[in-house]
C-alpha cells in the first residue's frame, strides 16, 4: 500500500516499471534535439480520479503552469503533479504528494526535479539540479551522478513520452526512455499495444493503448497488469490507467481538462 498516491503515473509506474540500469543502444530511445512539440502547451491542466477497487481513494491534478522561467539562460516549462487522498480514505492511507520539473523548452531535457511525497507516513524530499551539457545531475550533499544524453525526471519523462511519434508503430514496438530516478539512470519501456475505443465520463474517446514492461513480484503478479490509453490525437494525453496489484486493483481515469493544445478525439 506504500506506494498508492501519485501512482498510476508516477510512483506506481515507476516502483514496478521494468527499470534497468541504462546502457541501452535501442534505436527507438530518442537523443537530446531540439523540438517543436504541439502535444502541450502553457495552461494545460488534466485533473483524474483515482480508485482503489470500488473506492473513490482520491484525485490527481497534472499541469503545465501558466508561466515562463529562465533557468542557466533557458527558457522553461514548469510542470507540476499534485496527488491526494480524500478524507475518507485517509483514515487507511493519507497521500499528499507533489512533484515539479522545469523541463527546457526547446529540448525537453529537465534542469530542476523537486519531488514531495508523504505516503502513509512515508517521506521523500529530492531536489536535483540537472545539468545536460556536463551529463551530470546533482542530488545534494557534495553528490552528483552521469546521465546521458536527454535524461528525463519522473515528471518530465511523462511529458516527453506524449512528444513521441507512434503514427507508424507496429503492434508490440517498444519505445524506451531514459530517466534518472533514486539516484539511478533507468531505461523505461512502453510496448505498443494498438488503437481502442473506450467509454468515459467525457464520451467516447479514440485511445492508443500502451502495456509499460514491469518487474513481476514487486507490486504486480504479471507483467501486464498495467495498462495505460491515450488519447489518439495530438495532445496524447493518458485517458484511463489501470493496473492490477498484489493487493487489489487501482484505476484512474481523466474527469476534466482544460487548455488542450489540440482538439481531444472525443467519438459521437
Amino acid at each position: 500500500m506504500r506506494r498508492l498516491g501519485f501512482c498510476l503515473i508516477f510512483s506506481l509506474y515507476f516502483s514496478g516499471v521494468n527499470a534497468q540500469p541504462s546502457h541501452t543502444s535501442d534505436p527507438n530511445t530518442i537523443a537530446q534535439a531540439a523540438y517543436k512539440q504541439t502535444a502541450f502547451k502553457r495552461g494545460e491542466v488534466l485533473n483524474y480520479r483515482m480508485h482503489y477497487g470500488w473506492v473513490d481513494a482520491g484525485w490527481v491534478k497534472i499541469k503545465v503552469e501558466n508561466e515562463t522561467r529562465e533557468v542557466g539562460g533557458r527558457k522553461t516549462f514548469h510542470f507540476v503533479g499534485t496527488g491526494e487522498s480524500n478524507k475518507t480514505f485517509d483514515l487507511f492511507f493519507k497521500v499528499r504528494d507533489r512533484y515539479e520539473s522545469y523541463v527546457d523548452e526547446e529540448s525537453l531535457t529537465p534542469w530542476i526535479f523537486i519531488r514531495r511525497v508523504n505516503e502513509g507516513g512515508f517521506l521523500i524530499h529530492q531536489d536535483y539540479i540537472f545539468n545536460p551539457s556536463k551529463k551530470k545531475v546533482d542530488t545534494g550533499n557534495n553528490l552528483s551522478y552521469d546521465i546521458p544524453e536527454n535524461c528525463q525526471d519522473m515528471t518530465s519523462a511523462f511529458y516527453f513520452a506524449r512528444c513521441l511519434n507512434y503514427d507508424h508503430a507496429k503492434i508490440g514496438e517498444v519505445f524506451s526512455i531514459n530517466s534518472f530516478i533514486d539516484k539511478e539512470v533507468f531505461t523505461i519501456k512502453i510496448r505498443y499495444m494498438g488503437r481502442d475505443t473506450i467509454s468515459t465520463t467525457l464520451g467516447r474517446i479514440a485511445c492508443i493503448r500502451f502495456c509499460p514492461i514491469l518487474q513481476k513480484g514487486r507490486i504486480f503478479k504479471r507483467s501486464e497488469d498495467l495498462i495505460a490509453w491515450i488519447s489518439d490525437d495530438a495532445n496524447r494525453i493518458p485517458v484511463r490507467v489501470q493496473a492490477k496489484i498484489l493487493v487489489g486493483s487501482v484505476k484512474m481515469d481523466l474527469q476534466s481538462y482544460e487548455n488542450l493544445a489540440n482538439p481531444l478525439a472525443k467519438l459521437k
